[in-house]
Protein backbone atom coordinates (compact mmCIF):
# COMPACT_ATOMS: atom_id res chain seq x y z
CA UNK A 1 0.00 0.00 0.00
CA UNK A 2 1.40 3.42 -1.45
CA UNK A 3 0.38 6.75 0.35
CA UNK A 4 -2.46 8.55 -0.78
CA UNK A 5 -1.22 11.57 -2.60
CA UNK A 6 -4.68 12.97 -2.02
CA UNK A 7 -5.01 12.79 1.42
CA UNK A 8 -6.23 16.05 3.51
CA UNK A 9 -4.23 16.80 6.41
CA UNK A 10 -5.60 19.39 8.83
CA UNK A 11 -2.94 21.68 10.11
CA UNK A 12 -3.78 23.95 13.30
CA UNK A 13 -1.41 26.53 14.02
CA UNK A 14 -1.20 27.21 17.73
CA UNK A 15 1.04 30.02 17.96
CA UNK A 16 2.92 32.34 15.67
CA UNK A 17 5.82 34.89 17.38
CA UNK A 18 7.09 37.74 15.62
CA UNK A 19 9.09 40.28 17.03
CA UNK A 20 9.41 44.00 16.20
CA UNK A 21 10.70 47.55 17.22
CA UNK A 22 9.55 50.88 17.76
CA UNK A 23 12.73 53.16 17.00
CA UNK A 24 12.38 55.08 19.94
CA UNK A 25 13.17 54.35 23.81
CA UNK A 26 10.26 53.18 25.80
CA UNK A 27 9.63 54.45 29.82
CA UNK A 28 8.45 50.75 31.36
CA UNK A 29 7.20 52.36 34.41
CA UNK A 30 4.97 55.22 32.63
CA UNK A 31 3.36 52.19 29.97
CA UNK A 32 2.91 49.89 33.59
CA UNK A 33 1.09 52.83 35.24
CA UNK A 34 -0.82 54.16 32.08
CA UNK A 35 -1.40 51.44 30.59
CA UNK A 36 -3.93 48.72 30.56
CA UNK A 37 -3.70 45.01 30.71
CA UNK A 38 -0.21 45.45 31.53
CA UNK A 39 2.26 43.66 34.07
CA UNK A 40 5.63 44.94 34.74
CA UNK A 41 8.21 42.36 35.47
CA UNK A 42 11.40 44.87 36.90
CA UNK A 43 13.50 41.94 38.19
CA UNK A 44 13.05 41.17 34.02
CA UNK A 45 13.01 44.75 33.07
CA UNK A 46 10.06 44.03 30.84
CA UNK A 47 6.47 44.53 30.69
CA UNK A 48 3.66 42.43 29.44
CA UNK A 49 0.67 44.07 27.58
CA UNK A 50 -1.76 41.45 26.37
CA UNK A 51 -4.67 42.30 23.65
CA UNK A 52 -7.61 40.63 23.56
CA UNK A 53 -8.19 40.39 19.87
CA UNK A 54 -5.83 39.83 18.33
CA UNK A 55 -5.29 37.39 21.29
CA UNK A 56 -1.64 37.93 22.20
CA UNK A 57 0.90 38.59 24.50
CA UNK A 58 3.90 41.42 24.14
CA UNK A 59 7.15 41.43 25.81
CA UNK A 60 7.96 44.77 25.53
CA UNK A 61 11.72 46.13 26.78
CA UNK A 62 12.95 49.79 26.95
CA UNK A 63 15.00 50.01 24.17
CA UNK A 64 12.14 49.54 21.99
CA UNK A 65 12.07 45.57 21.09
CA UNK A 66 9.00 44.05 21.45
CA UNK A 67 8.14 40.10 21.18
CA UNK A 68 4.30 39.75 20.50
CA UNK A 69 3.74 35.51 20.94
CA UNK A 70 0.04 33.67 21.32
CA UNK A 71 -1.32 34.67 17.48
CA UNK A 72 -3.25 31.83 15.27
CA UNK A 73 -2.21 32.83 11.84
CA UNK A 74 0.68 35.23 10.59
CA UNK A 75 -1.71 38.37 9.72
CA UNK A 76 -2.77 38.08 12.90
CA UNK A 77 0.48 38.09 14.73
CA UNK A 78 1.10 41.32 12.38
CA UNK A 79 -2.67 42.72 12.67
CA UNK A 80 -1.57 42.09 16.74
CA UNK A 81 1.68 44.04 16.49
CA UNK A 82 0.44 47.37 14.90
CA UNK A 83 -2.40 47.55 17.39
CA UNK A 84 -0.11 47.09 20.35
CA UNK A 85 2.74 49.60 18.39
CA UNK A 86 -0.81 52.01 18.19
CA UNK A 87 -1.40 51.87 22.16
CA UNK A 88 2.06 52.72 23.03
CA UNK A 89 1.97 55.94 20.34
CA UNK A 90 -1.29 56.91 22.44
CA UNK A 91 0.71 56.66 25.98
CA UNK A 92 2.55 59.36 23.94
CA UNK A 93 5.89 57.40 22.58
CA UNK A 94 6.74 58.51 19.29
CA UNK A 95 6.30 54.77 17.96
CA UNK A 96 7.40 53.76 14.60
CA UNK A 97 6.29 50.23 13.43
CA UNK A 98 9.67 48.59 11.97
CA UNK A 99 11.29 45.88 11.15
CA UNK A 100 8.53 43.41 11.46
CA UNK A 101 9.37 39.55 11.42
CA UNK A 102 7.18 36.02 12.06
CA UNK A 103 10.45 34.16 13.69
CA UNK A 104 8.34 31.07 15.20
CA UNK A 105 5.79 29.08 14.40
CA UNK A 106 3.93 26.34 16.15
CA UNK A 107 1.37 24.08 14.74
CA UNK A 108 -0.13 20.65 15.34
CA UNK A 109 -1.20 17.75 12.64
CA UNK A 110 -3.27 14.30 13.35
CA UNK A 111 -1.77 11.50 11.31
CA UNK A 112 -5.00 9.35 10.07
CA UNK A 113 -3.30 6.33 11.49
CA UNK A 114 -0.71 5.05 15.08
CA UNK A 115 3.39 5.31 14.05
CA UNK A 116 6.16 2.84 15.15
CA UNK A 117 8.00 5.15 16.90
CA UNK A 118 11.35 2.69 16.91
CA UNK A 119 11.00 1.75 13.47
CA UNK A 120 10.37 5.52 12.25
CA UNK A 121 13.79 6.66 14.19
CA UNK A 122 15.89 3.41 12.86
CA UNK A 123 14.92 4.37 9.13
CA UNK A 124 15.75 8.08 9.67
CA UNK A 125 18.45 8.16 11.81
CA UNK A 126 20.71 11.00 11.28
CA UNK A 127 18.00 13.10 11.22
CA UNK A 128 15.86 11.64 13.73
CA UNK A 129 16.40 10.77 17.48
CA UNK A 130 13.77 8.94 20.12
CA UNK A 131 14.55 8.52 23.37
CA UNK A 132 11.27 7.15 25.36
CA UNK A 133 12.90 7.61 28.97
CA UNK A 134 13.00 11.28 28.17
CA UNK A 135 10.23 12.46 26.24
CA UNK A 136 6.87 10.07 24.83
CA UNK A 137 7.99 11.91 21.27
CA UNK A 138 10.70 11.23 18.16
CA UNK A 139 12.21 14.46 17.22
CA UNK A 140 12.87 14.92 13.73
CA UNK A 141 14.95 17.50 12.59
CA UNK A 142 14.71 18.54 8.54
CA UNK A 143 17.94 21.31 8.56
CA UNK A 144 17.18 23.03 5.13
CA UNK A 145 14.02 24.70 6.26
CA UNK A 146 15.16 24.53 10.04
CA UNK A 147 11.90 22.92 11.05
CA UNK A 148 11.61 20.23 14.19
CA UNK A 149 9.14 18.07 13.85
CA UNK A 150 7.69 15.83 17.55
CA UNK A 151 6.28 12.63 16.02
CA UNK A 152 4.14 10.59 19.17
CA UNK A 153 3.12 7.47 18.70
CA UNK A 154 -0.75 8.79 18.51
CA UNK A 155 -0.30 9.94 14.98
CA UNK A 156 0.19 13.35 16.37
CA UNK A 157 2.71 15.65 14.45
CA UNK A 158 4.65 19.17 16.79
CA UNK A 159 5.64 21.16 13.94
CA UNK A 160 8.20 24.09 14.41
CA UNK A 161 9.47 26.05 12.32
CA UNK A 162 9.95 29.64 10.69
CA UNK A 163 6.89 30.53 8.80
CA UNK A 164 3.90 28.81 7.60
CA UNK A 165 4.92 27.74 4.16
CA UNK A 166 7.74 25.99 6.02
CA UNK A 167 5.36 23.95 8.16
CA UNK A 168 3.26 22.95 5.02
CA UNK A 169 6.66 21.79 3.28
CA UNK A 170 7.81 20.15 6.80
CA UNK A 171 4.58 18.04 7.51
CA UNK A 172 4.47 16.83 3.03
CA UNK A 173 8.09 15.59 2.92
CA UNK A 174 7.20 13.86 6.51
CA UNK A 175 4.37 12.09 5.53
CA UNK A 176 5.84 9.65 3.09
CA UNK A 177 8.27 8.75 5.94
CA UNK A 178 5.70 8.17 8.97
CA UNK A 179 3.32 6.49 6.64
CA UNK A 180 6.02 3.96 5.89
CA UNK A 181 6.43 3.44 9.49
CA UNK A 182 2.54 3.31 10.56
CA UNK A 183 0.35 0.76 12.74
CA UNK A 184 -1.49 -2.05 10.93
CA UNK A 185 -4.40 -2.95 12.59
CA UNK A 186 -5.47 -6.69 12.18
Amino acid sequence: MEPDNDVALDIIITNVVCVFKTRCHLNLRKIALEGSNVIYKRDFGKVLMKLRKPKITASIWSSGKIICAGATSEEDAKLGARRLARCLQKLGFKVKFTEFKVVNVLAVCTMPFQIRLPEFTKSNRPLASYEPELHPAALYRIKDIKATLQVFSTGSITVTAPNVQFIATAVEQTYPLVFECRKIHI
